[in-house]
């Protein structure tokens, strides 16, 4: 296995205030300025429609997740390397928010041969993870190798001996689904931030737009 950082491309717009003070977490990835009754607005980058399935075998879509705040990340369940630490992390995330019903967690598998929903099931058991924050997804590869690129991380690879190569970044996403922060998953002093992140995220007027 191979531990691969980088963002493939990442245009973060400039944060701006709120309540007066209070500095809001940037916007990431593409904005498209539009026109509407003589008024220029922009369009922020979101995150387009997916479909999976989840450990208990329910069905999960982006609208599965309307008037979340989540945390998304690529993994698959046979990893030897970075997986095992980004969700030892993860976990920490998970004990933080798990009373709370307006944040989840969703980890996508790019392994969805292997990662059938028994399997995931299991690895969520393993793990002491119940009920619905934290979702463990399987969805058909070519989609969620190209989803991967949406949420701005670099796509999925299979190396010369079938060992998938992914990026280990937690990514945080807010209620409109637009790309707030990203985080290196194996290292704790980033998950902390990403912790502090969520409260902020959470604080924030949900239709504050970046100036």
């Amino acid at each position: 296995m191979k531990k691969i950082f980088g963002i493939a491309f990442i245009l973060a717009i400039a944060a701006c205030k709120f309540n007066g003070e209070q500095t809001a977490l940037p916007f990431y990835g593409n904005r498209t300025p539009t026109t509407v009754n003589g008024k220029t607005d922009t369009i922020y980058q979101t995150i387009p429609a997916f479909k999976t399935v989840n450990q208990y075998g329910d069905s999960i879509t982006n609208k599965s997740l309307d008037g979340n705040i989540y945390v998304a990340d690529f993994f698959f369940t046979t990893c030897p390397s970075i997986c095992p630490t980004m969700h030892r992390n993860m976990l920490t995330v998970y004990e933080a928010f798990k009373a709370e019903k307006d944040i989840k967690i969703i980890s996508y598998s790019i392994d969805p041969k292997h990662d059938s929903v028994a399997v995931l099931k299991k690895y969520a058991d393993k793990m002491g993870v119940t009920g619905n924050t934290w979702w463990l997804l399987q969805g058909k590869k070519e989609e969620i190798y190209k989803l991967s690129e949406s949420y701005l991380v670099g796509k999925p690879k299979e190396d010369a001996q079938q060992q998938f190569i992914h990026d280990g970044f937690f990514i945080l996403i807010d209620k409109q689904k637009h790309i707030r922060g990203f985080y290196d998953g194996t290292v704790p002093e980033q998950v902390a931030n990403l912790i502090t992140d969520i409260k902020k995220l959470k604080s924030e007027p949900d239709q504050i737009v970046a100036k």
